[in-house]
C-alpha cells in the first residue's frame, strides 16, 4: 500500500480513538483546524467581516468554513456529517445493585447493532455539567479504562443454545464491580474528571469499545475500528477543508458536522436545527451583505451529505441490490433513492461525479435492494430545511452500526480527495 494512502489510514484511527463521543469529535476537529489558521468563533459574539477560516461549536456539533480569496457574494459548497454514533448510554440513575454485582444501568442510543456490545471491555467518555460558582460550566470525559462489560448468557442458560434475544431494559446493564458497596457511578466519572461529585450537576454519558483502532488484513488495506459511520466523513471532510482553506476558488467551503443524526436529528444542534441556516446568513451578512445576496447565495449553493456506505457483505450477498455491487477500496459512493431517502438527485450526482473525475477516483453508485427498508442521512433533511441541491455520499464499509466496523484503507484518501474536489468545483 502506498505510503500517504497509509498514513490517511493511520490518521483516521488516531482520529478516531482520540474521539469516542460527539463532543470529543469537536475537540479533535477543532485542534486540527486551530493548529492551520483557524478562528474559533461564538454564537454570542459579533463576527468579524474579513476574510479568514473560522468555526464554531455549538455542544456535539460544529461548522468550519473559509473566505480567503472568495468574493462576497460567493455561494457555499458544504460537505455534511454527523458526529454522533449508535452506542449504549448511561442513565439518569445508573446505580442498579443486582444478584451481588454492582451495575450500571445502559440504554441504547441510535440503531446500536446491540449483540456486538456484548463481553467488550467498555470506557466511559461524554461531558458533565459542573457547577463552578453561580455559573454551570461542560467538562469533557475520556475514561480509557475497562470500567464497563456487558455480559453474554453462557450458551448453557439459554432456551434452545441458539442465543437470547436482548432485551434493552433487561439485558444491555453492564457489570462495573461485586459486592455490597453502594459506590456511585458518577461519584467515580466525577473523580476521574477531577472535579466534586457534588458539583455534577448533569451528564450526557456514553460507552466505548477499548480495543484500539488498525490496520487488518494480510497488505493491511482494511481498517477496522469503531464509530466509523460516521468519523470516516468528519476525518475526510475535515481533510478536505483543510486542503482546500487557502484557496478556495469561487465557492466558500463549508465543513458542517451535526450531532444526532442517529435519532432523526431533532435537537438544537442536529441538522434539523436551525444551526447551518443561521450560520451560513451570518457569513453573509458578516462581509456586508443583505438578506437578497444570502438568498442569492444559497441558489447557487450544493450540499455533499456525507455518511457511510454498505459495501456488498461477502456473506450475506444476497441482501444487496445485485446490479449495484459495493467494494471497499473501490471509491466514494454515489447513493441514490427513489422515494428520497437520500436527497440524491440527477444534478447533485453530476456535481459529485464530476469532483471525483477531477480528483481522479473512481466512483461507484450504491442503490438499496427495493424489498427492504432503506436507512437515510442528514441529506433529506438538510435539502427540505435549507433548499439547498444536496447529494448524498459516502465510503464503503461493512458491520454498520456495530460496535466496531470495517472499510477499505484506500478509501480513506479517495473520500478525502472527492470531497475536496467537490468543495472547489472548477470553473
Amino acid at each position: 500500500m502506498p505510503s500517504t494512502t497509509w498514513a490517511d489510514a493511520q490518521g483516521l484511527c488516531t482520529f478516531v480513538d482520540a474521539s469516542p463521543s460527539p463532543f470529543h469529535v469537536c475537540a479533535t476537529v477543532s485542534t486540527s483546524l486551530t493548529g492551520n489558521g483557524f478562528t474559533e468563533l461564538y454564537e454570542t459574539d459579533s463576527w468579524p467581516g474579513e476574510p479568514g477560516r473560522y468555526f464554531l461549536v455549538r455542544g456535539g456539533s460544529l461548522i468550519a468554513w473559509s473566505t480567503e480569496q472568495v468574493s462576497r457574494t460567493a455561494p457555499f459548497r458544504i460537505v455534511g456529517g454527523h458526529t454522533d454514533s449508535p452506542n449504549l448510554r448511561v442513565k439518569q440513575h445508573p446505580d442498579l445493585p443486582s444478584a451481588g454485582w454492582q451495575m450500571v444501568g445502559l440504554e441504547p442510543y441510535g440503531g446500536a447493532w446491540l449483540n456486538s456490545w456484548l463481553d467488550r471491555d467498555l470506557g466511559i467518555s461524554g461531558r458533565l455539567s459542573v457547577r463552578v460558582g453561580n455559573t454551570v460550566e461542560q467538562k469533557l470525559v475520556h475514561i480509557d479504562e475497562p470500567i464497563l462489560r456487558v455480559p453474554q448468557l453462557a450458551i448453557h442458560l439459554s432456551e434452545d443454545r441458539k442465543g437470547v434475544h436482548l432485551d434493552p431494559q433487561r439485558h444491555l446493564n453492564a457489570v462495573w464491580g461485586v459486592g455490597n458497596e453502594r459506590r456511585s457511578f458518577i461519584d467515580f466519572v466525577a473523580t476521574a474528571a477531577e472535579v466534586s461529585a457534588d458539583s455534577v450537576l448533569g451528564w450526557e454519558l456514553m460507552t466505548h469499545d477499548l480495543a484500539p483502532s488498525t490496520l487488518v488484513g494480510a497488505e493491511q488495506d482494511l481498517v477496522s475500528a469503531p464509530r466509523l459511520d460516521n468519523q470516516g466523513t468528519c476525518y475526510a471532510g475535515t481533510q478536505a477543508l483543510l486542503a482546500v482553506a487557502e484557496n478556495p476558488g469561487t465557492h466558500v467551503p463549508v465543513l458542517a458536522l451535526f450531532d444526532h443524526e442517529e435519532v432523526g436529528s431533532m435537537s438544537d444542534r442536529g441538522a434539523f436545527s436551525d444551526l447551518l441556516n443561521t450560520v451560513l446568513e451570518r457569513i453573509v451578512l458578516g462581509r456586508g451583505g443583505g438578506r437578497e445576496e444570502f438568498l442569492q447565495a444559497m441558489a447557487g449553493s450544493v450540499c455533499a451529505s456525507g455518511d457511510m456506505a454498505h459495501a456488498t457483505h461477502p456473506n450475506y450477498p444476497d441482501r444487496h441490490e445485485p446490479a449495484h455491487r459495493i467494494a471497499v477500496n473501490g471509491g466514494p459512493v454515489l447513493k441514490v433513492n427513489q422515494n428520497l431517502r437520500y436527497a440524491t438527485d440527477a444534478a447533485g450526482a453530476g456535481a459529485f461525479a464530476l469532483a471525483c473525475d477531477q480528483a481522479g477516483v473512481p466512483m461507484q453508485r450504491y442503490v438499496h435492494r427495493a424489498d427492504l427498508p432503506c436507512g437515510s442521512t442528514i441529506g433529506p433533511i438538510t435539502a427540505s430545511r435549507t433548499g439547498l441541491s444536496t447529494v448524498d455520499v459516502g465510503a464503503a464499509q461493512l458491520g454498520m452500526h456495530s460496535s466496531r466496523e470495517l472499510m477499505g484503507a484506500r478509501d480513506v484518501r479517495g473520500y478525502s480527495d472527492a470531497l475536496a474536489a467537490f468543495l472547489t468545483p472548477a470553473g
